[in-house]
């Protein structure tokens, strides 16, 4: 008897810290990892601090505040540090791209422009507001991320997974397409252009997989046609460059983006 219960000891005492060993908190990581994201890119994590909201994320004062606000809803889909860094390289690629600070500009022309009496103006205004697009600048932040994951030594297929793992639409269901397609495809065609041994190294886990197959259809449509490889080639070199540079230049102003710099100054000249 006394050897049944030892061994029923010895195997609570084994597998009890497996299982605890097993659950992961992407919240709890998300400071280390947004860290890490930073320095390896050679960008100053000092005084930067990662919080974790449960609303939609704000970045808009950054600039002054030095925090980055991360989604718990996003990271609801982070299973390994992999897909945290995922979701915390996409907040510091709409930081780094200044797109809080573009919608800032956005506002303060519109507003100038409210009051100018001027029509092509505010024509030039308005058009400028029109392309303000939320699908715009979530693709160049995710490419953006892509390069800090990868000089941070993180997997940034794990971008495609947690994009894919999120709730799809009722028309993606119909047709059998993977939650945030158009985007997840976009980080997939630009890993393929510019790292490729990141491609060929994978993603072991079952959303990678079924994305995979939808992907690699279309790449296959797309190589049928000459014109539409040469455009793709043309598109993802393009954004190789300006991604780069949007780091860079991020990088050297001390952490401030160029449209950080345009508000700045038009704050500082605008009555």
């Amino acid at each position: 008897m006394k050897k049944v219960l030892l061994s029923l000891f010895a195997i609570i005492a084994i597998t009890v810290p497996a299982t605890a060993a097993t659950t992961y908190n992407p919240a709890a990581r998300v400071q280390e990892i947004g860290e890490k994201l930073l320095t390896k890119n050679g960008i100053s994590a000092t005084n930067v601090k990662f919080m974790v909201v449960s609303d939609t994320p704000n970045n808009l004062e950054f600039v002054s505040t030095k925090v980055v606000n991360v989604s718990s809803a996003e990271l609801a889909f982070a299973g390994n540090d992999n897909e945290t860094a995922a979701v915390v390289a996409t907040e510091l690629g709409h930081i780094i791209c200044g797109h809080g600070s573009q919608a800032k500009v956005v506002s303060l022309l519109t507003s100038a422009a409210a009051t100018d009496t001027n029509l092509a103006a505010n024509q030039t205004v308005n058009t400028f507001a029109s392309n303000y697009k939320t699908t715009k600048q979530d693709k160049e932040a995710d490419l953006v991320a892509v390069n800090l994951m990868v000089n941070a030594e993180y997997n940034p297929l794990a971008l495609i997974v947690v994009l894919t793992k999120q709730t799809g639409t009722y028309w993606d269901t119909i047709i059998g397409r993977p939650a945030n397609a158009e985007k997840a495809l976009n980080v997939y065609d630009y890993i393929a252009y510019v790292y490729p041994a990141k491609l060929k190294e994978g993603y072991g886990c079952n959303e990678y997989r079924t994305f995979l197959e939808y992907a690699q259809n279309i790449v296959s449509q797309r190589n049928e046609y000459k014109k539409l490889v040469n455009k793709h080639n043309k598109t993802y070199k393009k954004a190789q460059k300006n991604t780069a540079n949007s780091i860079t230049k991020f990088k050297t102003r001390g952490g401030i983006s160029g449209w950080d710099a345009v508000y700045g100054l038009l704050n500082t000249t605008t009555p």
